[in-house]
């Protein structure tokens, strides 16, 4: 099993719930308030946009790096994270 940062495990530890999308592994605290302006602020809402890109995560970082300003790295973790969040969920 790969290593996973323990942001990423403690998101993967439970069902996604009411969580605020700075939960998300790769959300940065000015990524997470660019997606709060956007209506993103909670992770569901978040994982739905992921959802509805076919959990495409080479879209979804496309989109999170240019509608919401996150950095390679931030689109890179945060896709990661959701995927497998589905992988243990869905």
């Amino acid at each position: 099993m790969e290593h996973m940062s323990p942001r990423l495990r403690a998101f993967l530890s439970e069902p996604i719930g009411e969580k605020y999308v700075a939960w998300v592994d790769g959300i940065s605290h000015e990524l997470a308030i660019n997606l709060v302006a956007k209506g993103f602020d909670k992770a569901y809402i978040l994982l739905g946009q992921f959802l509805l890109m076919h959990k495409d995560e080479v879209e979804f970082q496309k989109w999170l790096i240019s509608c919401c300003g996150a950095t390679e790295c931030e689109a890179q973790e945060s896709s990661h994270c959701l995927k497998e969040w589905c992988s243990c969920f869905l």
